[in-house]
């Protein structure tokens, strides 16, 4: 007999209004959800390309219907501004509609066998297949977007998958995945499991699930694959990033200063893993770069979220912010000096500007999940590149220059997944690959790649066929 537990409430980070509640799922309920997930597995697999195609165009459909409520919806229970969640349900709309793309690209390949001696008359081909039930689990900071990077590849690619949405912010997914029924997927192929941690971690240890997909932290990515192990299942990890943004002399000062002012301060309430955590910049153009960062950081608005005007709203809860709090107090320890900003009020955490950081502070090379920015200096491009590398992690870089030898110079060396010439760390394309190496978690996320992830290849020879 299952034991059901109590429910657990969704409250505005801000004000503490309840928004709602949401079951956590109990172990039979996730043993019934994992043998459902095979029968939503096989018809799903059994559709046609096209078919899948049109489920997932069925679906943005749905959410493009919805985009103002979802949205609304995202900002009160994430606390991101709402100009910022309505682009949010926009890229998920266009991640449906790429992925139903994808669903009819899925290339298989014929390899040449008179390669081999001896088999020349052999024909061999590849193709691929459905790799089985995906385990999705997803954050708190883009919920809809990344859900939408992991759920619709998965189908896209003929599979079922289950969804663990992120515990302080699940409303929208709750509602997402009724209209995802509404569009007609197979009974039990897209499954919402609410809860605590213990759903992704069960999801991961259980037999059922071939892969299991996170966005999260480096802490949990070591947990899920450790869980994951046991059962060899599929991992795919996109982790931590303590993105370093280099501002060379030669730069465009303004163009930097408003690339941490986006990319650090104000977008996501700077709790991106591509933020712009870390900032280098050469002793010539230092004073200069500072003064149009402040400049722009004074111009921010922190408030309400669903207010217009908001930049900056708060962060997904107050222990969220006592962290950040705590990061720029140990920076400060550490020499740095607070140039703005670094108040906290409740889950609002003010917009903050660090300068004459050290280099070697080990609360820089951490991953602060807020507003804040610190600046440090340097004086050969090639020592900041240095020190971007000393971090564990490797998601993105950015590099602001004039020199477009000098940029790829440095690109070349920086040891990232991605890297931005004159532009923010935090940028992320649906049709570009996203993720990088060490503890980012080595794994690519987009629609060319995510998609072929989930499946498998099988490799098919005809003998004598060209005899």
């Amino acid at each position: 007999m299952s034991t059901r537990t109590a429910p657990l409430p969704v409250h505005n980070p801000g004000t503490g209004e309840l928004l709602g509640e949401i079951e956590d799922s109990t172990p039979e309920q996730l043993t019934a959800a994992l043998a459902t997930a095979e029968r939503g597995q096989r018809a799903m697999a059994a559709l046609p390309a096209h078919e899948r195609a049109r489920l997932l165009l069925r679906i943005a459909d749905l959410i493009e219907a919805e985009t103002a409520d979802l949205a609304r919806l995202l900002a009160a229970e994430n606390g991101k501004p709402l100009f910022q969640t309505t682009e949010e349900v926009k890229a998920a709309i266009r991640i449906f509609r790429g992925y139903a793309g994808e669903a009819t690209r899925l290339f298989g390949r014929q390899i040449p066998l008179d390669a081999v001696p001896g088999l020349e008359r052999h024909l061999a081909v590849t193709v691929r297949e459905p790799l089985g039930p995906v385990a999705a689990l997803v954050p708190f900071n883009y919920p809809v977007e990344l859900y939408a990077h992991k759920a619709a590849a998965a189908l896209a690619a003929g599979n079922a998958v289950l969804v663990h949405p992120p515990v302080r912010c699940p409303l929208a997914l709750v509602r997402i995945a009724e209209l995802v029924a509404r569009a007609g997927a197979p009974e039990g192929a897209h499954q919402l499991l609410t809860g605590g941690v213990h759903v992704s971690q069960e999801l991961a240890s259980r037999p059922g699930a071939a892969a299991v997909s996170l966005t999260g932290s480096t802490h949990a990515g070591r947990e899920i694959a450790r869980r994951a192990a046991d059962t060899l299942k599929k991992v795919h990890l996109e982790l931590g990033g303590n993105d370093a943004l280099i501002v060379c002399d030669d730069a465009d000062v303004e163009a930097a200063a408003q690339a941490v002012v986006l990319g650090r301060l104000a977008r996501g309430n700077g709790q991106i893993c591509c933020a712009v955590k870390r900032v280098y910049v050469q002793d010539g153009i230092h004073d200069a770069f500072v003064d149009a960062l402040l400049a722009g950081a004074a111009k921010l608005t922190v408030g309400d979220q669903l207010a217009d005007g908001t930049d900056v709203g708060p962060l997904i809860s107050e222990e969220a912010a006592e962290r950040v709090e705590a990061a720029v107090a140990a920076l400060v320890s550490d020499g740095a000096r607070k140039a703005a900003g670094g108040g906290r009020r409740g889950a609002f955490s003010d917009p903050t500007v660090l300068v004459d950081v050290p280099a070697d502070s080990p609360a820089l090379a951490a991953e602060i999940f807020g507003p804040v920015a610190p600046v440090a200096r340097f004086t050969d491009p090639f020592d900041a590149v240095r020190m971007a590398n000393e971090s564990p992690y490797g998601l993105q870089a950015a590099v602001f220059t004039q020199d477009i030898r000098r940029a790829f110079q440095l690109a070349h060396r920086l040891d990232v997944g991605g890297v931005v010439i004159n532009g923010s760390t935090a940028l992320r394309a649906e049709n570009l690959p996203f993720g990088g190496p060490k503890d980012t978690g080595g794994s690519a996320e987009g629609l060319h790649d995510t998609a072929l992830e989930f499946t498998r290849q099988k490799t098919i020879v005809v003998m004598e066929a060209l005899g």
